[in-house]
């Protein structure tokens, strides 16, 4: 996702809702992500389906690197061999 441009990617809903059209081609071409307004605080964001699936797979990984982090630290890991025999015995039972 590249940066925000304060000038052309923050808009007022009521200029949003008059060029819905616009605005979903803007975000299409730009790559750059819309932040839509009301009462002058932002009220929502406004990304192209490709961003929005680079976020999330983002996020999954880095929840999945947290997650061995945390396993580590706790103690909750295998040591080589044990890893190695669990995995032959899950091959010989599929």
């Amino acid at each position: 996702m590249r940066n925000i441009s304060v000038s052309n990617d923050i808009i007022p809903i009521g200029k949003f809702k008059t060029g819905i059209s616009k605005w979903f081609k803007s975000i299409q071409n730009s790559k750059h992500p819309l932040i839509i307004t009301q009462n002058g605080k932002p009220a929502g964001v406004l990304l192209s389906p490709p961003e929005y699936d680079e976020l999330v797979y983002k996020k999954a990984f880095l929840d999945s690197i947290n997650k061995g982090l945390s396993d580590a630290d706790s103690g909750n890991v295998y040591r080589t061999q044990d890893l190695k025999v669990e995995l032959r015995h899950g091959r010989k039972q599929r």
